[in-house]
């Protein structure tokens, strides 16, 4: 069986899927992931890629498009939703052809497309396979996915397409306990990907105190700027905790002297970060707000757009954590999210559920069912 990824061009909305993709190769399908910009990083999972982007930059061709919809996106008070589905629809219809041409090229039996690339349905309809969603967080994808299309008829007339099925195959990673009112498909486990390294030893030893592991993605620090983290440094000092700001590519001079309890670091696996961590403190993206729940360990959330402020929501509402702003930051809640127990016992709670859930190794006998009709 040949299995057709497509995502997002962006490496948040590419490695939710790869552990998926991974099962098929184990159990002996052939794999194409179609992506572009940061989302080429699947190639260092061991995936085959087909860059459908050549080139492009999102931020300049969102600023030189559409720059109205990209500032109503990134509204710091909460982005307005329409515009995010108007700007994914724009991005979808400037990719549709070089998706349809790699479909066209390798000839897939199934097209699995993250919720956000819904011009996968256009290339699976006009070569008449099947298509499954697979969604990366706690934002629904059905409404996502029928706005979006209603938006794309032009692309669809373009490529002989009369329209794509309202209903769609979907893998829900989300913990059923946090979705409501149920989940949205087949559930499936989360299992947490970012990347493979070299780990640093410290990484590998057990602590002297208390962890925290700081992140703010791989794109919300380029947009947003290192506040959230100024003001965690201002809070951090006076806790009895090591605090590792896993911050990736970015220039941290401006940050200054460093409080002694403050470790700096470049990349770092999340997953191993986390799994020697008490707590974390993030910007909401999906997928480290279920590489934190997969850890085990109580979060605070600071979202700053997309769909940040759902995934801190959920995590709030199933009480594994704390949505707050970045002025929140004090060093009570700091210590709160080092010794409350309650929220700890439930963090626990949902990776015993997240455990329980099927993994990706046993949805694959059910994709290969729907691919044979």
């Amino acid at each position: 069986m040949r299995v057709l990824f497509v995502a997002y061009p962006a490496i948040g909305h590419v490695f939710p899927t790869v552990p998926l993709a991974w099962a098929l190769r184990a159990a002996g399908h052939e794999v194409l992931v179609a992506t572009g910009c940061t989302g080429l990083e699947a190639a260092n999972a061991g995936l085959h890629v087909a860059d459908v982007a050549p080139g492009l930059d999102m931020e300049c061709f969102f600023q030189e498009t559409v720059p109205d919809l990209l500032t109503r996106v990134r509204n710091p008070e909460g982005p307005d939703p329409i515009a995010g589905i108007q700007l994914f629809a724009h991005l979808n219809d400037h990719l549709t052809d070089a998706i349809v041409r790699t479909a066209e090229a390798f000839r897939p039996d199934l097209v699995v497309y993250e919720q956000i690339f819904v011009s996968a349905l256009i290339a699976a309809r006009k070569l008449g396979v099947p298509a499954v969603q697979h969604n990366f967080g706690f934002a629904r994808g059905a409404d996502i996915r029928a706005m979006t299309v209603a938006q794309l008829g032009e692309t669809m007339r373009r490529h002989g397409v009369d329209g794509v099925p309202e209903r769609v195959t979907t893998l829900d990673i989300a913990p059923p306990s946090m979705v409501e009112p149920e989940p949205d498909g087949w559930s499936m486990r989360p299992v947490p990907y970012n990347s493979g390294a070299v780990l640093p030893d410290w990484v590998l030893r057990r602590p002297e105190r208390p962890r925290i592991g700081v992140t703010l993605g791989t794109a919300s620090v380029h947009v947003t700027g290192l506040g959230p983290v100024q003001r965690l440094l201002a809070a951090a000092e006076p806790v009895d905790a090591e605090f590792v700001l896993a911050l990736g590519d970015v220039d941290t001079t401006a940050l200054g002297e460093l409080p002694a309890n403050v470790r700096v670091v470049g990349w770092v696996p999340l997953t191993m970060l986390l799994r020697t961590c008490v707590g974390a403190v993030h910007h909401g993206g999906s997928g480290t707000t279920l590489a934190a729940l997969n850890a085990g360990v109580p979060q605070i959330v600071l979202p700053d757009g997309a769909d940040r402020f759902v995934n801190a929501a959920a995590v709030h509402d199933r009480g594994a954590g704390i949505s707050a702003q970045a002025e929140d930051i004090d060093a009570q809640l700091l210590r709160q999210l080092v010794a409350d127990d309650k929220m700890r016992a439930v963090a626990a709670e949902v990776r015993e559920e997240i455990e329980g859930m099927p993994t990706p190794a046993l949805v694959v006998p059910r994709l290969e069912e729907l691919a044979a009709g």
